[in-house]
Parts: C-alpha cells; structure tokens; sequence
C-alpha cells in the first residue's frame, strides 16, 4: 500500500498544482491550534482510511477489495451568498473538487492493483471556515508473501 499512496500524491501534484499540502491523512484537520501537530495549509488534499477486505488465493498470494478516502479542505474565507459579489468562489471550490476527482479518474496507482473507481462521496464543514469534500475509492489489489 505504501507504493500505492505515494503514486496517488505523485498524480494529483501532478495534476493539481494550485494545491499547498497534499499528504497522508493521519488526523491534521481534526487538531487544534494548541496541539503539537504540523501545520496544515490550504487547499490541501489528504489522503487516508484505507480498508481492505482480504481473501486466500492459491499458494501465498491474496487479493483484497480495497478502499482508501481522499478529504480535498478548503479554508473558505470569502463570504458567498448571493448578494456578496464574490459567490463565484463556490464555483472555483468546486472545481478544484473536480480537477481532483479527475486526476484519480482510472488511475492505476501500483502494478498490483487495478484502476481506482470513486464510489461514495460527500461534502461536510468543519470549524473556522473549513470545507472538506470527501471522496472514497475503490479497487482491488493483490498481494504476495
């Protein structure tokens, strides 16, 4: 899995440059400011919440249905309702969602694995302004002892 992770940031950098911070998700957006974490910048991408469900093959080999989450964070610092003048951000955050959305798009992330397919998304705020649109992947993987 770890080659598949560092593949998946490779494609969407690659991508998406407009982006600050793309990484492992290992809990950034749910600390504090007076927790020791490092900092998080935005728009960011991360990446995280793999499962994998296993089954035996022959030999010493098994194969898994796998999923892993990707959380795009945006800090939404413009004030977007309709009479502000400056609503069209709500279409530029959106397609950020989309530009990322597309960089996984079939994508193949290790020799192992077949192509990701999104199959559950949803959209959630968090405090201080922070927009988070969640999408979850699946795709099947392969692994050898």
């Amino acid at each position: 899995m770890e080659e598949l992770y560092i593949n998946i940031i490779k494609q969407i950098a690659a991508e998406v440059p407009e982006l600050s911070l793309i990484d492992e998700d290992y809990g950034q957006l749910e600390t504090s400011a007076e927790d020791d974490a490092y900092p998080v910048t935005y728009p960011c991408v991360l990446i995280g919440n793999d499962e994998i469900e296993w089954e035996d093959l022959t030999g010493d080999t098994q194969r898994g249905r796998a999923s892993l989450t990707v959380r795009l964070a945006i800090d939404c610092y413009h004030d977007t309702h309709y009479t502000s003048g400056t609503y069209d951000h709500v279409r530029e955050r959106r397609r950020l969602l989309r530009k990322v959305y597309r960089a996984l798009y079939r994508f193949r992330a290790a020799a192992n694995a077949s192509a990701l397919t999104r199959v559950r998304s949803r959209g959630y705020s968090m405090l201080h302004g922070i927009k988070v649109s969640e999408m979850t992947f699946a795709f099947r993987v392969s692994d050898q002892v």
